[in-house]
């Protein structure tokens, strides 16, 4: 469910000083827009930071919802924590470099950084406190029914301790470091996101105690997993057979037991688990005269140095021990989040991974659309191109019969001159990776412009470029001062006596795992304009080009926003015609302040504007005088919503791309949107908007004042949009 997407930091907003909402008139306004253009007012937006924590508060709700199958929750309490690590390294941490710079700027709704750092204190302390209580009450007693246990060592006979004593001094007293801290040893580095147990030792000769750190090791698993049910114990919870039971020891509860061999001659005071979250937040210099790998590895290196912007610590750690942590690591106490129980629930991935199938949601094969279902030749994703547009909906549709196979095609075609691909994430052993090597030793011209700079995937991205090199690719790293974060590929083909292009635009990364899991679209095409155009791009983003316009792209930092901005204003201009306008929009965020505007004087010229979000909408909807007329709500479950699209129905234009409405994507991206005309491919697009708006639909709704609703209310019909998409698809 994370997606790091929606967690970097954003660039100034702007575009060559043009006001959205603002064009100039080329003739005395009428006395309708003198009404449009009053202005709009000051609390119009909401907080984008407390927005995206009102996000994770709904991943959140679905870990909660006993609805869903039990492992399935767990599965979001995972997802939940590494949401959290990712916000406090990112957003929180750009917050506190600028408090801390003095930079006053504040934000679009009014915010000084030091205000907004207070208030996600706050409400990261709720939502945290609440994250804990439903692992606690809810789901670990759940699991413990299902014969999937969490237990403590208190709960181990005598047999189950011994067999952990071996273990514990053959696997892992070798690799544990205790460290003392006095004034011949100085307080240790605690790296980012490592667990650690804060502890107290006394000399029994004078009673001096002593503060000692071990950090529990991250390179075995957190969970000790023991053997079934302990010999004896009748109790046999929900009939489960004992064969059947698995239990998980915390490691850190291991390490706790050990504290005497770790600390021989002294008595433990007190020991309790603490984790410090690191500033990650950095930039690559890009205006020296250095190689940008080396740039980006120097600046990884760094990264676990960063500055700390979050300690977590167990809710029954001592006043005392809690001081010197604060003193001793530079932490505000504001910055304090109190767990109770264990920290860290990311590691509940592992206990997810425990087969329960019935535990899990059920198994989903995704589709091969028919258009490319039928033929088995290594030509056949070309003839069906030439035979028309194909649109694929992933994670219904497959990915590696669809897009996967696209490019593996062409690396194998002989025919095939050249292949051009944009990379931003993919997967470790990636099969897209693969087939452009293979290309390339085929003698094809093969070009990748490998984002290295996409966080948190820095360094398996450098390793696939280094790997792509070697093998004859033309690896780019893209434009000083930006991210290619686009989703496209081109395939040149001779054909007889001519050269065709195919193309691919996507929503999402050339990721065949994610595939799986994230929802997206792409369009499949051979269209000679779409073709010319990504040709341009390509050119600008490997040479010299400084080709701004496009035939039938929008592409940022130069035109995404521009265009879609002129085009809600030409559905306002279909409105006062009387046309039946309407605006469809669904992205991960919504933000960017001049598009929320564009939006907001759409709503007042009476265009119907249904937006879904999955993350952050600082846009308000349903506010008197201004967005009566504009719906927001969220849809999360199974897949990841990851998919941008717009529909602008009275000038009948239906656009997918790489953008959010964000600064960032904006303005400090090359994003491609495209527009998608056949009317079959529309209809799809059409319905997969209809569905997402049903009222039936289970979703949250975002009401004025800020807050999401769970929608539909009870006792009223429930339907799943990802539900209904996967029957469809499986029918088609």
């Amino acid at each position: 469910m994370t997606d790091t997407d929606a967690t970097e930091t954003d660039a100034a907003s702007g575009e060559d000083g043009w006001q959205a909402g603002n064009p100039a008139p080329e003739a005395p306004p009428a006395a309708t827009s003198l009404q449009e253009q009053d202005p709009l007012p000051e609390d119009r937006y909401l907080n984008r930071e407390l927005s995206w924590l009102d996000f994770n508060a709904r991943v959140l709700a679905l870990a909660a919802d006993t609805s869903l199958p039990l492992l399935e929750r767990a599965k979001f309490l995972a997802i939940f924590s590494s949401n959290l690590d990712e916000f406090y390294m990112v957003r929180v941490a750009g917050l506190k470099r600028r408090d801390e710079m003095g930079l006053s700027v504040r934000s679009a709704d009014g915010l000084s950084p030091r205000e907004q750092l207070r208030r996600i204190g706050e409400r990261t302390q709720q939502i945290a406190s609440r994250h804990a209580r439903v692992f606690l009450d809810s789901v670990r007693p759940a699991l413990a029914d299902e014969g999937i246990l969490v237990v403590n060592w208190a709960d181990l006979n005598d047999g189950e301790r011994s067999r952990l004593s071996t273990y514990f001094h053959e696997q892992v007293f070798p690799v544990l470091t205790p460290l003392a801290v006095d004034p011949a040893h100085p307080f240790p580095f605690v790296s980012g996101l490592s667990l650690n147990l804060a502890i107290t030792v006394r000399q029994p000769e004078d009673g001096t105690q002593h503060f000692a750190r071990i950090k529990v090791p991250d390179n075995v698993d957190r969970f000790v997993q023991l053997d079934g049910r302990p010999k004896g114990d009748g109790a046999n919870s929900g009939g489960i057979d004992t064969h059947d039971v698995v239990r998980f020891l915390p490691m850190e509860e291991l390490i706790a037991a050990f504290l005497s061999v770790l600390f021989p001659g002294l008595e433990i005071v007190e020991h309790h688990a603490f984790r410090i979250t690191r500033n990650a937040d950095f930039e690559v210099e890009e205006d020296r005269d250095e190689d940008l790998l080396k740039a980006l590895e120097r600046e990884l290196a760094r990264r676990r140095f960063g500055s700390p912007v979050r300690l977590e610590v167990a809710d029954d750690m001592t006043e005392n021990m809690l001081e010197l942590l604060l003193r001793e690591l530079d932490v505000n106490p504001g910055d304090v989040i109190e767990v109770p129980g264990l920290l860290d629930l990311s590691s509940l991935w592992q206990i997810y991974g425990v087969d329960r199938p019935k535990l899990k949601d059920p198994t989903f094969v995704p589709a091969t659309p028919p258009a490319f279902g039928e033929r088995e030749t290594p030509k056949s994703i070309f003839s069906t191109l030439r035979d028309g547009d194909v649109l694929v909906h992933h994670p219904y549709d497959s990915f590696s019969t669809t897009v996967q196979r696209f490019i593996e095609q062409a690396a194998a075609d002989p025919n095939v001159l050249a292949i051009k691909q944009t990379l931003y994430r993919t997967s470790g052993d990636s099969p897209i990776v693969n087939a452009l090597i293979d290309a390339a030793e085929a003698g094809k011209q093969v070009v990748a412009l490998v984002e290295i700079k996409a966080r948190f995937d820095e360094q398996a991205n450098i390793k696939w470029a280094r790997a792509l090199e070697q093998a004859g690719v033309h690896v780019v790293y893209g434009l000083i001062g930006l991210k290619t974060h686009c989703k496209t590929c081109l395939v040149v083909r001779r054909e007889g006596s001519t050269i065709r292009r195919y193309c691919h635009i996507g929503t999402g990364n050339y990721n065949p795992k994610t595939a799986r899991l994230y929802e997206d679209v792409g369009l499949l095409t051979a269209s000679p304009d779409i073709g010319a155009d990504l040709t341009d791009l390509f050119n600008s983003l490997t040479g010299y080009s400084r080709k701004v316009t496009y035939r039938n792209l929008l592409v940022a930092p130069h035109s995404v926003r521009k265009g879609i901005i002129e085009r809600i204003e030409r559905e306002v201009a279909a409105a006062r015609d009387g046309a039946d306008a309407r605006i469809r929009l669904k992205a991960n965020a919504l933000v960017d302040e001049q598009v929320i505007d564009a939006l907001y004087r759409a709503s007042q010229a009476g265009v119907k504007i249904e937006v879904v979000v999955r993350g952050i909408c600082a846009l308000r909807p349903g506010a008197d005088g201004y967005s009566e007329n504009i719906t927001v709500r969220s849809i999360l479950g199974r897949f990841l919503e990851h998919s941008r699209t717009i529909h602008f129905r009275a000038i009948d234009e239906f656009w997918i791309g790489s953008a959010d409405m964000m600064h960032r994507n904006l303005d400090r991206r090359v994003e491609v949107m495209a527009q998608v005309k056949d009317p079959r491919l529309t209809a799809a697009l059409d319905d997969m908007f209809e569905s997402a708006m049903d009222p039936a639909t289970r979703c949250w709704e975002l009401g004025p004042d800020g807050r999401w609703t769970a929608s539909p209310q009870e006792g009223q019909t429930v339907r799943d949009h990802q539900a209904y998409l996967m029957d469809k698809h499986r029918n088609h």
